[in-house]
């Protein structure tokens, strides 16, 4: 069973910057594809960012410039930098893991992201 624990939210004026952490547990983390993905009330879940076991990355065009998404397989952690914050970036954001060799997906418990204008 793959555990996510996620860590860094908070509330932060718009230009700042904040952290995401999601450490990983139960599985070989270092092929494990890992993402970001937020949901805003009344919006569905959507990608910001993911990174595959090999490194590569992909962003929705929405944070590309601003944010980045970045593993540390010793510590079986995934990060995502986020700067330049805008109102819009709102959101209670989800650690994602993809574990092969089937792909089952499992998600984190969720940290709220909140900016303010």
């Amino acid at each position: 069973q793959v555990q996510l624990v996620e860590s860094g939210g908070g509330l932060v004026q718009a230009g700042g910057s904040l952290r995401l952490s999601c450490r990983a547990s139960g599985s070989i983390f270092a092929t494990n594809t890992m993402g970001w993905y937020r949901q805003a009330p009344g919006k569905q879940r959507e990608l910001v960012a993911v990174i595959a076991g090999t490194g590569s990355t992909n962003y929705a065009d929405s944070v590309k410039g601003r944010f980045t998404i970045s593993r540390d397989n010793a510590k079986n952690t995934v990060y995502l930098q986020m700067n330049s914050l805008k109102a819009e970036d709102t959101a209670v954001y989800y650690c994602n893991a993809k574990v092969p060799p089937v792909w089952a997906n499992y998600w984190g418990q969720g940290t709220q992201v909140t900016v303010s204008p």
